[in-house]
């Protein structure tokens, strides 16, 4: 029997309310999804742990596909075959915490210093300034740190309260605010172009050193011209709403588990929707998070200098953020999308920017792929002390995302092992 095609945006509506439809077969176009494994489009999540992951519970000790689960990882079991762990990669920072900002830049090690950076763009919005005009948001950035960077090295900020986020994404405003905030857009696009035409003739009056800073401004402006006018486009289309209770709580620093959870779930639905397919969330906390048998603030555990019971003390509160990641894969892999689950369109990277938080340690990052269309291979062994760069993976997930390109920040190839 044939099926007609459905709209991308279908809803279905009844009593006013409007329920937003994952991505169905019935969305594809004919040709696509007369075919039993019609890809639909990719995703790219990156987490980020400001404090590490304690290394010998987190590496196997064996490379390969069979490896041992070590302790973290057998919380992860039940989805090894779809994930893989790398050991031996890093940025080669020498900046301990602070090279957190070029976690997900992947610049030269050169470019990052205490007080000194020069940062690039990083992986999410590479990805997004290719695919982001797709989606209502081109990406999110989710939870702090300093994770988003634009093409110019500049930070972009995260959004830190989840009720925000989720009304942002799926709760629609009244007709009056909805057509202010189209005046907003219309506004701004009037504004921008009163404002370029005057730099431009502004430019052929100035000298070289000038025009360059003006250059740089009225890419600025380019740049921000074309994201008003994808919220136009975005302000007149209804909004997702899903059957689902609206969160009222944003988590505090010691509800670690709480607010990750939370997170993972808007994360979800975020992706589940098409509202986006580019995420960066940075997770984490100093505080000592509400955990069954911690006593220690999670900074304080994490620097251990190999004391026995901080040690112990750290390993509960890193099994339990395992275990809520666990929990967002599980999701991901259950969501059935036809041929494929969300898991299996969706690249999401678990890393963190120190190897060794005890000792400020930039090398040997903990570092776990999981999803997309990689052929993954349980452990992949790269040297501990001749570190492979981690932006070489990189690489390798912008292919996933459909981006044709040999190089990303200081990567000097691209990994072949997935």
């Amino acid at each position: 029997m044939p099926i007609d095609h459905l709209d991308r945006r279908t809803f279905l509506r009844a009593s006013g309310v409007a329920l937003g439809l994952p991505l169905l077969d019935a969305m594809i176009p004919c040709s696509s999804a007369a075919a039993p494994t019609a890809k639909r489009p990719p995703c790219l999540v990156l987490i980020g742990q400001p404090l590490g992951l304690y290394g010998p519970n987190f590496f196997p000790e064996q490379p390969g596909r069979d490896f041992k689960p070590s302790r973290y990882l057998q919380l992860l079991d039940a989805h090894r075959e779809h994930f893989t762990v790398f050991s031996g990669m890093s940025h080669r920072y020498a900046a301990g915490h602070f090279a957190e900002v070029g976690l997900f830049t992947g610049v030269a090690p050169e470019f990052i210093r205490e007080n000194a950076i020069k940062n690039g763009i990083s992986l999410d919005q590479e990805a997004a300034s290719h695919v982001g005009s797709q989606t209502r948001f081109p990406s999110l950035v989710l939870g702090g740190g300093n994770a988003a960077w634009n093409r110019r090295g500049v930070r972009l900020p995260a959004e830190s309260r989840a009720t925000q986020v989720f009304r942002r994404l799926f709760l629609a405003g009244t007709p009056e605010q909805e057509a202010q905030e189209l005046q907003r857009v219309r506004n701004g696009q009037s504004i921008l172009d009163d404002v370029g035409e005057q730099l431009q003739a502004l430019s052929r009056r100035v000298g070289r050193a000038d025009r360059d800073r003006l250059d740089l401004f009225l890419a600025s402006i380019r740049e921000a011209e074309q994201t008003l006018q994808q919220e136009e486009r975005w302000t007149t289309t209804p909004k997702p709403k899903l059957d689902v209770p609206v969160p009222t709580n944003d988590y505090g620093g010691p509800q670690l588990v709480e607010r990750s959870r939370q997170w993972y779930n808007l994360v979800h639905l975020a992706l589940q929707t098409d509202s986006t397919r580019v995420i960066s969330l940075w997770l984490g906390t100093q505080e000592r998070p509400e955990i069954e048998g911690v006593t220690l603030g999670h900074h304080d555990a994490s620097h251990h200098g190999q004391d026995p019971t901080k040690l112990d003390q750290l390993t509960l509160i890193e099994e339990a953020e395992i275990k809520v990641f666990g929990e967002f894969l599980g999701k991901l892999s259950q969501t059935d999308e036809g041929s494929h689950s969300l898991l299996d369109r969706t690249a999401v990277l678990y890393a963190s920017n120190l190897g060794n938080s005890s000792s400020h340690d930039n090398n040997n990052l903990p570092i776990l792929l999981a999803g997309g269309d990689f052929e993954h291979r349980g452990h992949v062994a790269y040297n501990t002390k001749e570190n492979t760069r981690l932006a070489n993976l990189y690489v390798r997930m912008l292919h996933h995302m459909g981006i044709e390109t040999d190089t990303f920040g200081a990567s000097n190839g691209v990994v072949s092992e997935v």
